[in-house]
């Protein structure tokens, strides 16, 4: 599929994709939703792929929220088919067997929070801004953003944020839990990908074993996720990746794991 509307390239390992309309600070409309699913279903199929990093075009948004002038002409019918296909794009991004990482370079404004909260972490820029401003426009969040910004911030927070409608920034975000690190702009995505290019070197097996125990166990009781934890600790010496791992320990060298994440 050619895109129009993101970047898309796959670099030792290290998969980015970059919304690409700066005009209108990266909004998101139907076309860029579509693409950014197709690239998404390319990742989950590629073996090679082990990180994913999403980012914004220019040096002032990562994604300032939907296209208003889509959503201007929507029906009700329409508007919740919008929000359907926006809302399975984001639940693939979170379900992806890899991790995924924001490098949030400016606005990330509606439904450009909502993507941000899907991925393991985020990283921004000091020049970032965060919010939930749809109900300056008589709107609410539509992709998953007054329940993901629950599960993060909490309640107090998340309803201030949604209900006022103010950006926050990267610090604020930062002391609140929403994001894990504030980089000057100029060293942003060199720090994201270093840490992406640390998480590549892993075991594939482990990393998909970590981030599946990690989002199932967050919606139950610490029982039965730590039950959870047991299966997929046990599934994880199917893979070569545990005897590679613990033989170069052993041996006091560098592993060089292989495991499939399809097993």
């Amino acid at each position: 599929m050619a895109y129009e509307n993101i970047l898309f390239s796959v670099e030792a390992g290290i998969a980015t994709l970059t919304f690409n309309r700066p005009k209108v600070l990266n909004a998101l409309n139907l076309k860029t939703i579509q693409e950014v699913a197709d690239a998404v279903r390319t990742v989950e199929a590629d073996e090679a792929i082990r990180v994913l990093i999403l980012t914004g075009a220019g040096d002032r948004a990562f994604v300032a929220g939907a296209d208003i002038s889509e959503l201007q002409k929507l029906s009700p019918v329409g508007a919740a088919q919008f929000a359907a296909e926006g809302q399975n794009v984001l639940f693939a991004i979170e379900n992806l067997p890899v991790p995924t990482i924001a490098c949030i370079n400016g606005f990330a404004l509606g439904g450009g929070c909502e993507i941000a909260m899907t991925c393991d972490f985020m990283y921004a820029s000091e020049k970032a801004r965060f919010g939930q401003p749809e109900i300056n426009l008589g709107l609410i969040p539509g992709f998953g953003g007054t329940q993901r910004l629950l599960r993060l911030v909490g309640r107090a927070r998340a309803k201030e944020i949604c209900l006022a409608g103010a950006m926050i920034s990267a610090k604020e975000a930062m002391d609140m839990g929403l994001v894990n690190k504030v980089f000057p702009p100029e060293t942003l995505m060199e720090e994201t990908k270093k840490v992406a290019g640390l998480m590549a070197s892993k075991g594939k097996v482990a990393l998909k074993a970590i981030k599946q125990v990690i989002n199932r166990g967050m919606d139950t009781d610490l029982r039965t996720g730590c039950a959870l934890e047991i299966e997929a600790f046990a599934l994880t010496f199917a893979s070569p990746d545990a005897k590679e791992g613990t033989t170069a320990f052993l041996e006091k060298r560098a592993a060089s794991f292989t495991g499939s994440r399809k097993q």
